[in-house]
């Protein structure tokens, strides 16, 4: 048996692939039951329409108060500490609470507001890749290039000293790792709260041109100390965890795939509809949040109680047959099929347009100026036991 294969069903994987077991469950129960990190057994909802309607129904799934303060082995916790974890955090809150944040952010994360940040990301995209041409061939592709560009450009939009990362990098690590001891996480958790509680109090007495410096000054009436703490701290890991693993599994999965490959050189136009497919067929966010039926439901052809822990499994839903045909297979001729990567309703990913910015520019640029680009001989080092998945290292000469 593999160490993996401790985890749920739902975050097992086969280098990009998920589990066969769990595409199993899809084609054949659509709905099955699974243990969870919590000790407490869930539904695992598979298939890309249930999914849909799980996360497109705010009502009846509501939100499952279920964080890593409550792990079996967690230090306890009083509900007072428990819900100063949870404020401000986009996804353990429900609306109308979860509407009146959004509407607060919304604004700082729309397409036009993104194009502001354009002509950055690509001078910050251009200095790493000269600082990769510099130190010569080979290179780590996460330390040098997939990891620092996400993480610069959320510490510049939040005003996060770019010179804390590596230690923010270290305790959002420690925090999603799930082979990590459960006291050594949460004690990773509290000091990234405690670090962005600082960043905080700093932009209260004098708010900064940033993110967070716009939040004190146009909205210090409608959010609490403790939200700002929680928005800060889910944007910043958010904000560099999930991109930076898309730039170096997506650049895997094309060095892996020659031939698509060859036609994104050949068709630099088709980067949008790369930039889809990789999101679908990588889906690096296993489950997102659990819920919790608040009726009798019906999902996936099987009636639940009220009172239910539902859990989505991603990957599967975003390789159903009933998307699109043979989606097993990366595709980046497909375009846009409507994948669940980002989530779907309420809760659906707040920096989209952000990460799909970052991508469609570090993509082009990296194979750009390393035609010759290739995997070593150096195994990539999937990492196996994280909330969202991708690499540890990617060593690529050019």
């Amino acid at each position: 048996m593999s160490e993996s294969s401790t985890f749920p069903i739902y975050m097992r994987r086969d280098g990009f692939d998920p589990v066969p077991e769990l595409a199993a469950m899809r084609d054949e129960e659509r709905i099955g039951r699974i243990s969870t990190p919590f000790g407490i057994d869930a539904w695992l909802v598979t298939r890309h329409a249930d999914v849909r309607a799980v996360l497109g129904d705010a009502e009846r799934f509501k939100i499952a108060k279920r964080g890593i303060g409550e792990l079996p082995g967690a230090p306890k916790m009083t509900e007072e500490e428990l819900a100063v974890m949870r404020a401000g955090n986009l996804l353990t809150t429900d609306p109308p609470e979860h509407t009146r944040l959004r509407r607060l952010l919304t604004p700082e994360f729309t397409i036009r507001r993104m194009r502001r940040l354009e002509p950055r990301i690509r001078d910050i995209v251009n200095d790493h890749l000269d600082a990769m041409e510099r130190a010569g061939s080979p290179a780590d592709l996460v330390s040098s290039f997939a990891l620092p560009i996400p993480s610069l450009v959320i510490c510049e939009l939040l005003g996060v000293p770019y010179e804390d990362r590596a230690g923010f990098q270290h305790r959002t690590s420690r925090t999603i790792d799930m082979s990590v001891p459960i006291e050594e996480r949460v004690r990773a958790q509290l000091e990234s709260r405690a670090y962005m509680g600082e960043l905080v109090a700093r932009q209260l007495a004098e708010p900064g041109d940033d993110l967070l410096g716009m939040l004190v000054r146009e909205h210090r009436d409608d959010v609490s100390a403790d939200e700002l703490i929680g928005i800060g701290s889910l944007l910043l890991l958010a904000g560099h965890e999930t991109t930076s693993n898309m730039l170096s599994l997506g650049t895997l999965a094309l060095l892996r795939h020659p031939e698509q490959l060859d036609l994104l050189r050949k068709e630099p136009e088709r980067i949008d509809a790369t930039v889809e497919e990789l999101l679908r067929w990588l889906s690096i966010v296993h489950s997102g949040t659990f819920k919790v039926t608040t009726t009798e439901v019906e999902i996936g052809g099987r009636k639940l109680a009220a009172g239910e822990l539902v859990a989505c499994a991603l990957p599967a839903a975003n390789r159903d047959p009933a998307l699109l045909p043979d989606p097993d297979r990366l595709d980046i001729s497909r375009g846009e099929p409507g994948h669940v990567a980002f989530g779907h309703g309420v809760h659906h990913c707040l920096g989209a347009p952000l990460a799909r910015m970052e991508m469609r520019i570090a993509f082009p640029a990296l194979l750009d100026r390393f035609p010759g680009l290739r995997v070593t001989d150096t195994e990539p080092e999937f990492r196996s036991f994280s909330i969202v998945y991708g690499l540890s290292s990617l060593e690529v000469a050019w």
